[in-house]
């Protein structure tokens, strides 16, 4: 081997060495347990669902528009899945100093104002955001209770519509929850998250 091949390779391992990982969840991966303040006031953990099959963990906030388009929706899923083992756990990760209607007290205002009969937890660390790899409001991580593990199920948008509820012609999350329940593959498994950034506190 000449020294041009050998500079070559030691500029490859550099770049491999370098390369800065990917954050956050894949579709396949096991979600690790966390423990968030819900509006309720008590800490809630996904281990304190027992019986769950899985979860629908959503990313979500009290003040974008794209939120609020979903907000019904997102309470139907909750309506229609809780019951069959896959209840909703809505997560608010935004810097409330940035965006001062996504405070916790704003947060128990807003669950009560729409009824919310799911857990709405801040994450005030931004861990559990950062964890997940979530990007949006709302990001959705559909999780698959699998022996004592839960698997990333499905990463991605709630439908195809998110402006107007009347226009969806593609249910990414309800197709998922649907072919999870029947013991058949998610055939779609991943979508872009469309919705407002989240708020990240300043560095």
């Amino acid at each position: 081997m000449n020294m041009k091949h050998v500079m070559l390779m030691m500029v490859l391992v550099a770049a491999t060495a370098f390369t800065p990982k990917p954050t956050g969840y894949e579709v396949g991966d096991s979600v690790a347990d966390f423990k968030l303040k819900n509006v309720d006031g008590k800490m809630v953990a996904l281990a304190d669902f027992p019986n769950a099959k899985g979860f629908v963990v959503i990313f979500d906030c009290n003040t974008c528009p794209y939120s609020k388009a979903y907000n019904a929706r997102i309470q139907e899923l909750d309506k229609k899945f809780a019951n069959q083992g896959f209840p909703v756990i809505a997560i608010n990760a935004n810097d409330p100093s940035i965006s001062k209607g996504d405070s916790f007290d704003e947060m128990v205002k807003y669950a009560k104002i729409k009824g919310y009969n799911f857990p709405y937890l801040m994450d005030e660390t931004q861990s559990v955001a950062k964890a997940f790899g979530a990007t949006n409001t709302p990001h959705v991580f559909v999780l698959n209770k699998k022996g004592s593990e839960l698997k990333v199920a499905y990463i991605g948008a709630i439908d195809d519509s998110p402006k107007d509820a009347g226009q969806v012609t593609k249910r990414y999350v309800e197709d998922a929850l649907n072919a999870l329940l029947n013991g058949q593959p998610v055939t779609t498994t991943k979508t872009k998250a469309i919705g407002c950034g989240i708020k990240w506190k300043n560095a």
